[in-house]
């Protein structure tokens, strides 16, 4: 090849070289760059601690009106003809026995409410209450975004009280 054209090619290159290391010295922008790759890290650490967040309140919610309805139950005959049981899982779902006004969480219905006895009929040794089949809504659900329910972020809240009985003699 002759010597002026690769001088020319030569010179070419480095003219590209210098035109892209032009940029290399020059700082505007850079701060625009890192918001743009930071700002949606932070976003998505921001909301998972609100959503972990919004799963604590309704578990401590569920597991304190549980245990106001095990209190409840504790201290009533369990042989007697009054429903208490219906009672309590009214206490629980709306914070009155009689069942009136809007549930403590949002969708809790006397359904999920379970109420157990163990030991005898007349006078058990425990009452268990347990919430079950009851799911925290996320607000954004990964799942149903994605159409696939293996990856549903909509979690189980089922709190269990145990109380001892408090009534040692059957109610006559």
């Amino acid at each position: 090849m002759h010597h002026r054209i690769r001088k020319i090619r030569n010179t070419r290159r480095s003219r590209r070289l210098l035109w892209l290391g032009r940029f290399r010295s020059d700082e505007r922008g850079v701060q625009l760059v890192e918001v743009a790759l930071v700002i949606p890290v932070m976003l998505l650490l921001f909301g998972a601690v609100a959503e972990f967040g919004r799963y604590f309140y309704e578990y401590t919610t569920a597991a304190k009106a549980a245990r106001v309805g095990v209190r409840f139950l504790a201290s009533k005959s369990a042989t007697s003809s009054t429903n208490y049981e219906l009672q309590a899982k009214n206490l629980v779902v709306y914070g009155n026995i009689a069942g009136t006004g809007s549930p403590v969480l949002p969708g809790m219905t006397i359904a999920n409410v379970d109420v157990q006895y163990t030991g005898a009929t007349s006078v058990p040794e425990t009452i268990t209450v347990n919430i079950v089949g009851y799911q925290h809504q996320s607000i954004v659900n990964l799942g149903a975004l994605l159409k696939n329910n293996a990856l549903s972020t909509n979690v189980d809240v089922k709190p269990s009280v145990t109380m001892r009985y408090l009534l040692t003699q059957p109610s006559i």
